[in-house]
């Protein structure tokens, strides 16, 4: 059982096992980084990617984020799955998953950012990697990844209809669940590719992944 602030309040809804939270943040697009930052809170929303047990983010050399290193940090990854509609406004509520990680961030240098940066890209377009031309030198030194180790982790999970009270089913009114898909949709060209060059294989990929 994790320390009490990484656990979930409704012990109903909470998850604690590695391979749930796994599959939470491989299915995210956003994680919401927190931090405490020259004695203010900030939380950032960040493409990332999970290797093992750290998940990778990455900005600007120069941006906060990137810097981080030996600071606490809790990262947030959230997917709606429905919007439940009760017969009364009290029990309204989502359908959700979603993974709560606390651990400490780390600065990510050397070969080691390469295959970081391959990864954030690859979490978002699967194989996009692949597909793109080399980093350059100059890009690469603008760039910054920070790394951070799953020490405490929980996950919430809604599922089903509303929990109304007994008393209001025979009301005659609507109730149950508005679902929330998400969908990619077809690639849109920019005006520098030419006509006739089809769309990338990795945007198959990731439309499969994000169904």
């Amino acid at each position: 059982m994790p320390p009490r602030y990484a656990r979930a309040r409704n012990r109903m809804r909470a998850r604690y096992d590695i391979e749930t939270i796994h599959a939470i943040l491989d299915h995210g697009l956003v994680a919401h980084v927190g931090f405490i930052i020259d004695d203010r809170p900030m939380v950032m929303p960040m493409a990332y990617a999970r290797i093992g047990d750290e998940i990778l983010l990455h900005g600007a050399s120069k941006t906060r984020i990137a810097r981080l290193d030996a600071v606490p940090v809790c990262i947030t990854v959230t997917r709606l799955d429905g919007i439940v509609a009760a017969r009364s406004g009290m029990h309204h509520s989502v359908n959700y998953r979603s993974a709560m990680i606390h651990g400490t961030a780390r600065r990510v240098d050397g070969p080691e950012l390469d295959t970081a940066l391959d990864a954030i890209t690859d979490n978002l377009l699967p194989g996009r990697s692949a597909e793109v031309r080399p980093m350059t030198a100059q890009e690469r030194k603008a760039t910054g990844v920070c790394a951070v180790a799953i020490e405490h982790a929980s996950a919430k999970i809604r599922t089903g209809p509303p929990v109304d009270d007994e008393a209001d089913h025979g009301l005659g009114m609507w109730g149950g669940v508005l679902p929330v898909t998400t969908a990619l949709g077809q690639g849109v060209q920019d005006a520098h590719t030419p006509d006739g060059v089809a769309e990338p294989a990795s945007f198959a990929a990731a439309r499969r992944k994000f169904a």
